[in-house]
């Protein structure tokens, strides 16, 4: 039986990207489809007020990336944090990824703010700190495609660190076999890289634009990161 995920988007593209790229929900459906662990999925954006009806059942929630900050009052940012913590409480698995990752390390009793590295973007490569055995297939580090200008500065009490770099100390984690959170972008392939460095290559700055553009061409390892998130999900199927 496929897994079932339900991805909670946590953005509306820019309107210039959106007939091209859709939105974060289809973007990661095709990521998942790479990798070998079967799997359906239902897409509900929580910006638009959309959730799940209440006797839904999901193997897991993944929660994506967002220009909104996961430390924000929006209101739409207060009723995910409560969906989620709900979801927490009740046990469920739960995956972040940039925005997400950063919602749900605060959620757990962690720390995200504004870095003060600035902008990280084009491409980034991590160390791994830890290979737990659903972190097939095996990677010596990570390479991901990123865009962020917050990070988790403090990880919740009971998470394990799992990636790291100077720039991005705290670039992956998990909490128990519950939760697995990802700064980089999976999901992201170049050419989207590239169309949202352009756009913001006024706000950025000719250093930080050229560095992030110059970056686009090196292989990163997304699809790696889909398998390790339907593994981490899966293995309790199977045990």
């Amino acid at each position: 039986m496929p897994l079932r995920i339900c991805i909670l988007e946590t953005d509306i593209l820019r309107p210039e990207l959106i007939d091209q790229y859709k939105g974060y929900g289809l973007m990661f459906e095709q990521l998942f489809a790479k990798q070998p662990i079967p799997a359906e999925f239902s897409v509900y954006n929580v910006v638009q007020g959309h959730y799940p009806p209440d006797d839904a059942t999901f193997d897991a929630y993944l929660v994506t990336g967002s220009k909104a900050d996961s430390f924000g009052a929006d209101p739409w940012i207060v009723k995910l944090k409560e969906f989620l913590l709900a979801r927490y409480e009740a046990g469920d698995k739960l995956l972040g990824v940039c925005f997400g990752h950063q919602l749900l390390a605060l959620l757990l009793g962690g720390r995200t703010e504004r870095a003060t590295q600035g902008w990280g973007v084009g491409t980034h490569s991590y160390q791994l700190k830890q290979k737990p055995e659903w972190m097939t297939p095996l990677l010596d580090d990570l390479t991901l495609l990123i865009s962020h200008q917050d990070q988790v500065t403090q990880l919740p009490e009971n998470a394990t660190l799992l990636a790291s770099s100077d720039f991005c100390p705290n670039a992956a984690y998990s909490v128990g076999d519950q939760v697995l959170c990802f700064q980089g972008h999976p999901e992201f392939v170049a050419d989207y890289s590239r169309a949202i460095l352009d756009l913001r290559k006024d706000f950025l700055g000719d250093e930080v634009y050229n560095q992030g553009v110059s970056g686009l061409d090196r292989d990163h390892q997304g699809a790696a990161v889909a398998e390790w998130m339907m593994r981490f999900i899966a293995r309790d199927r199977a045990a």
